[in-house]
């Protein structure tokens, strides 16, 4: 994994680097991922996250050697402590209030699926062919998370037929059913995704924050509940400098600069 930091736009890059392998996970890479977005969550000078693959693929999943071939004839705590990993990866990247773009260029297939689904918008390349594999090797559809994110993101129909069936959809097809938000030529993913990301950290921070939280929060909330929650939190971000910076700005005629 290679982390970048961008001090002039404040959008850290986060490049998976195993090109030669398509980028396959190994249990060091979900370490370093999972410990990394927790950490941007608070880190000082960061205000948007781009995460891609070097090479050819976003993310093929989970190296078949180094940990399918690893796992076989363990016991079930080992293999426990493996899926929590997985998962706490993908919670880690939801709890981070920093907005997520996904710059998918390539093979998107089982873990590195997941992960896709776990950004907050996904900008693909044409080649970007995209799947859940894992009813294809044995194992539940509903893994590391994508039982929860992906009916949110497609609908309970869209997501039923990718996590039961495993198969490849093409970028054309993911475009249309929601799973990927813009789809470009293979040069533009990374320029799409970094202009979007440097859109995005130019916003309010702590505002982007409390959006990512309620639509996770809020999912699990009646309307009622959910009105109370908005309410609450909208009141604490009028205190806030940003609210009186971007009523300063159209007083002034000019471009918010938010904090």
């Amino acid at each position: 994994m290679i982390y970048e930091l961008d001090e002039t736009t404040s959008v850290a890059t986060i490049t998976l680097n195993r090109p030669e392998r398509l980028n396959a996970l190994t249990f060091e890479v979900y370490t370093e991922l999972r410990d990394k977005f927790r950490a941007l969550d608070a880190q000082p000078g960061v205000r948007a996250i781009v995460i891609t693959g070097a090479g050819r693929s976003f993310c093929s999943g989970g190296d078949v050697e180094d940990i399918i071939g690893a796992l076989l004839g363990r016991d079930h705590a080992v293999l426990h402590d493996f899926t929590r990993l997985t998962c706490d990866l993908i919670l880690a990247m939801r709890r981070c209030r920093r907005p997520i773009v996904g710059a998918l260029n390539g093979t998107v297939a089982g873990a590195g699926a997941v992960i896709a689904a776990a950004c907050d918008i996904r900008i693909a390349a044409e080649s970007a062919k995209i799947a859940f594999l894992f009813t294809k090797v044995g194992l539940s559809g509903a893994d590391m998370g994508a039982a929860w994110l992906l009916p949110r993101i497609v609908g309970l129909g869209h997501a039923s037929e990718l996590l039961l069936t495993g198969d490849f959809i093409d970028a054309k097809r993911a475009l249309e059913i929601g799973l990927y938000n813009r789809v470009v030529t293979q040069a533009k993913v990374l320029p799409e995704a970094h202009a979007l990301a440097e859109k995005l950290a130019r916003g309010p921070s702590a505002a982007l924050g409390v959006t990512k939280q309620a639509l996770e929060a809020e999912a699990a909330l009646d309307l009622e509940a959910a009105l109370s929650y908005e309410a609450e939190v909208q009141a604490q971000l009028m205190q806030g400098p940003n609210f009186r910076e971007a009523y300063a700005a159209f007083q002034a005629k000019r471009e918010p600069k938010f904090t």
